[in-house]
């Protein structure tokens, strides 16, 4: 080496940081660093592991998955409801679990579906059944329909699987969500007549309940229609798009009607206490009034319906279809293919199970003592009267009017609608 070159390297060395020239200066003579072998994370025993279950871990591991919307109808009855909670017997649970049999999601995607950005797209309660509930969650490319299937209970199935955009969010990205409300034509008896399910509504009584079902479009404050929330709470307010009465249909020997209502959400018990009252208002047991009179600030007790009847028929995408349906990447949700299926789960499961429900039991018709004749012609009381619903009461002061449980429970207390002359 040249003297010129010792020189150079002697001069380089000499400007750089104190640190870094430490650091090179380090010889071999300096002290090996000991590692602390017990502080490492415990590595875990391969050889406890079957060959097999490790084999199948690694390629849920390693396999490409994406973004995927996932449509699936369901009957309600024996579940508690859509979300799943750790020992209840839920949808989400049943779905979960045939995904993880299917080797389409890991152990820990089982236990914490955060993993695969699971969510759905409305949470459906106790006894709620779903014609066209879409989940959206992460699965591998090749995933099929009747893997899942295969490990599902009849009473649940996936129809279809789409691929979506990496930032899909089921619930999020959903404009609107579609609910239909089965109940029996006898729900609609006039006050006067004896209930009887041989009862046929007529076209003056249809006209009625569509008259009333208007009543509730537009955006109002629907704080008497749920629970726990305050009168001037904002979030109260929702949007009802539209609510209609379809043609009265024969089930057995019971006639039926579907009421439909669609919005952009709704809130716990809100179409159930809108069907109670829709019902009270039919039957005369109080006026349209006291609809409107609910969105002010006074609290009303409105009656609840059961979540027997009720079906979430459709959730709606049309901003995210307008913005990425037509990309040539990514398929449009709006499910329209499955009509057919839809139609034949529902006619196998969802209104046998409504009507089972009614005959087995022998939950219906209503149970009542009416000791007045004179109903309340004007408004429901306001919640903080003292309200008792008894069925079959022998008290004349406390005549009521119900449909046993689990029926289409209607309980509208004689005290809540007092007579005015």
């Amino acid at each position: 080496m040249s003297g010129f070159l010792r020189k150079l390297i002697r001069i380089n060395i000499h400007f750089r940081p104190s640190s870094f020239r430490a650091m090179s200066e380090i010889t071999a003579l300096d002290p090996v660093v000991n590692v602390d072998i017990d502080k490492k994370r415990p590595l875990v025993d391969e050889s406890q592991i079957g060959e097999e279950a490790k084999r199948t871990r690694v390629e849920i591991e390693r396999v490409k998955k994406r973004k995927v919307a996932m449509l699936l109808c369901y009957s309600g009855q024996g579940y508690l409801g859509m979300q799943r909670n750790p020992g209840m017997q839920t949808i989400e649970e049943e779905l979960i679990n045939s995904m993880l049999k299917a080797d389409l999601i890991s152990e820990e995607a089982f236990t914490t579906p955060q993993q695969m950005q699971f969510q759905r797209a409305a949470r459906t309660d106790k006894g709620v059944s779903a014609a066209r509930q879409v989940v959206s969650l992460k699965l591998p490319e090749k995933a099929k329909v009747e893997e899942i299937n295969e490990h599902l209970p009849e009473q649940i199935r996936v129809l279809g699987i789409k691929r979506t955009t990496k930032g899909f969010n089921s619930k999020s990205s959903c404009d609107a969500r579609t609910y239909s409300y089965m109940l029996p034509t006898f729900s609609f008896t006039p006050p006067e007549q004896e209930i009887s399910e041989a009862f046929r509504v007529t076209p003056e009584i249809l006209e009625e309940v569509r008259t009333t079902l208007k009543i509730f479009e537009g955006t109002h404050n629907f704080h008497n229609f749920t629970s726990r929330k305050k009168p001037l709470d904002p979030s109260a307010n929702r949007y009802i798009m539209s609510f209609c009465c379809e043609e009265p249909f024969l089930c057995g020997d019971i006639e039926f009607v579907v009421l439909k209502v669609k919005g952009q959400s709704f809130m716990l018990h809100q179409i159930r206490k809108m069907v109670g009252v829709v019902i009270a208002v039919v039957r005369g047991l109080t006026t349209k009034e006291t609809i409107i009179r609910a969105w002010n600030t006074d609290r009303l007790d409105i009656p609840v319906a059961p979540g027997l009847g009720l079906v979430l028929e459709e959730v709606h995408y049309d901003r995210y279809n307008q913005k990425f349906g037509q990309d040539g990447i990514h398929e449009v949700l709006s499910w329209q293919e499955f009509d057919k299926d839809v139609k034949d789960f529902k006619e196998k499961f969802i209104h046998p199970s409504i009507l089972e429900t009614e005959i087995q039991e022998k939950s219906y018709p209503f149970i009542y003592d009416i000791r007045e004749q004179h109903l309340h012609q004007n408004s429901i009381q306001s919640a903080d009267a003292d309200t008792t619903a008894l069925c079959n009461s022998t008290a004349p002061d406390s005549a009521i009017l119900c449909i046993d449980q689990p029926s289409l429970i209607i309980m509208l207390s004689i005290e809540q609608f007092k007579a005015t002359l």
